[in-house]
């Protein structure tokens, strides 16, 4: 699948990845650019019905967790840095907001190049936002030691269907030259006409009898009392299991 074409595939055959080929996958994730080659993640691999299984529900049951062959959770991890500092007597300096924000970077790129390179080999993949509001359960379910934090979950496996590309926002909308050009009301009107027409969209918006879709995003899919409450679940694991003390 070219880069131009790509979709998110939540549906899988039950057709094995071979392990040539995951391995492929996993070493065109370790050879993605990272922050002083210090490569600050790790990756962890669900490929057990009983460990998919184990995950569905902290992905709040999206099916593709269990459907697909090979379920890889991508975590930050200064953990395996910092044991390396404790046995050369170096002193540790990564518990703290800008490493985590490094290897979130560093985690992230590793993933796409993964999934990239999964795409390469005609299998199909799905990453899972739900990280973000189950970080202490999936921790706990994949037994992460203080300093690993899941950054984000891929689904992988040979596709079922092929689904019709997502409509995104014009090039235009997104790309600045030289410096950032802010938008008018004009221009912001312009950019989201298209998503705002699409008839799934708009059905959205007249199923949960709302006025707009932002509205749909703001008040249904992505509310801010429900924001709150997950950040600041997220915020009190950091605390907890990577800032230092």
């Amino acid at each position: 699948m070219k880069a131009i074409d790509r979709r998110t595939i939540r549906r899988y055959t039950s057709e094995k990845i071979s392990e040539k080929t995951l391995n492929y996958i996993l070493s065109c994730g370790q050879r993605a650019s990272n922050c002083g080659n210090m490569q600050l993640y790790s990756i962890i691999i669900t490929q057990s019905e009983e460990g998919k299984k184990r995950l569905a529900p902290l992905h709040f049951n999206q099916p593709m967790v269990e459907e697909c062959d090979v379920v890889l959770t991508v975590c930050v991890d200064v953990n395996r840095f910092n044991r390396w500092c404790d046995i050369s007597q170096a002193d540790k300096s990564l518990n703290n907001f800008l490493f985590l924000n490094v290897a979130t970077i560093d985690a992230t790129i590793c993933t796409q190049a993964m999934a990239s390179a999964a795409e390469e080999k005609g299998l199909g993949v799905c990453y899972l936002g739900t990280v973000n509001y189950m970080v202490e359960d999936i921790a706990k379910a994949l037994n992460l030691p203080d300093g690993v934090i899941p950054v984000t979950t891929l689904t992988i496996g040979y596709p079922k269907e092929m689904p019709p590309m997502t409509e995104r926002l014009p090039l235009s909308s997104i790309v600045h030259y030289e410096e950032y050009k802010d938008y008018t009301d004009a221009n912001i009107k312009a950019m989201y006409k298209d998503i705002e027409n699409n008839p799934t969209n708009k059905d959205f918006v007249q199923e949960n009898n709302l006025s707009n879709l932002a509205q749909v995003f703001t008040q249904v899919r992505y509310p801010k009392q429900m924001n709150e409450e997950f950040s600041k679940k997220y915020e009190d694991y950091l605390k907890e299991h990577f800032f230092e003390k």
